[in-house]
């Protein structure tokens, strides 16, 4: 065994240790949220990543994602996740897709791997139900994050039903997207109970473009551990 994955074998057993660096786990959004739950589960063992985001770094980024630091601005983000990944852990496989999935792009993603987890970190709101949907309809688990930003009290972060959320317009969306569906009822996020913060967005002057929203350091990490924690107990179940 790896010597750096020696205490989490100590912690949870030399068979889950071993369960985790045989699974396969995609990341789609590695910014504040989808980094910090990939920089964990890369620590905790897992042996193969498919890690999915099409943006660079930029300057707005570093209060927030454990990728961004002002040497890499400019540069692309699965690309600096994946050489952190590697310098944790020069074992594990990392496959990059440099794009913004779009709906249709979900279906070839899934038959083109074989996932034994899915971790849902956009904010698109078409791409993120036709990734829920998607992995409903395989039976593959998923875990989705739900908006991040406007809040500031960590203690506030959950992992609930989507059906159970409140105070967060991305859940709304998304709820509405699948009434009438179970998947109201099966599938489980992180989220923030606390409401969002008021006049903590501003509009963009350009049309089309969403507002800038207000973010603090450690809520998108919070809901990173939050979520590493979830697929950890669900692989070594």
């Amino acid at each position: 065994m790896n010597e750096f994955k020696s205490r989490t074998a100590l912690l949870i057993g030399s068979n889950a240790s071993a369960k985790l660096q045989q699974s396969h786990i995609a990341i789609v959004g590695v910014g504040g949220v989808g980094g910090f739950a990939a920089e964990f589960l890369c620590r905790a063992g897992i042996g193969r990543f498919t890690i999915i985001d099409g943006d660079e770094i930029d300057v707005t980024n570093i209060n927030r994602q454990i990728i961004a630091l002002h040497s890499g601005i400019g540069n692309r983000k699965v690309d600096v996740m994946k050489r952190r990944m590697q310098d944790i852990n020069p074992d594990v496989e990392i496959c990059t897709i440099d794009k913004f999935l779009g709906p249709e792009d979900v279906i070839q993603l899934f038959n083109n791997n074989s996932f034994d987890f899915v971790v849902d970190a956009i904010d698109s709101i078409p791409a993120k139900c036709a990734i829920i949907q998607e992995a409903h309809n395989r039976e593959i688990s998923i875990i989705s994050s739900m908006g991040a930003g406007c809040r500031r009290d960590a203690s506030k972060v959950r992992i609930e039903r989507l059906c159970n959320t409140h105070h967060d317009g991305l859940s709304k969306a998304v709820r509405k997207r699948f009434t009438g569906s179970n998947i109201l009822k099966r599938l489980d996020v992180v989220y923030s109970e606390e409401p969002p913060i008021e006049n903590a967005t501003e509009p963009s002057e350009i049309p089309g473009k969403r507002a800038t929203v207000g973010t603090i350091s450690y809520i998108p990490a919070v809901f990173g551990c939050h979520i590493a924690q979830y697929v950890v107990e669900h692989l070594t179940e």
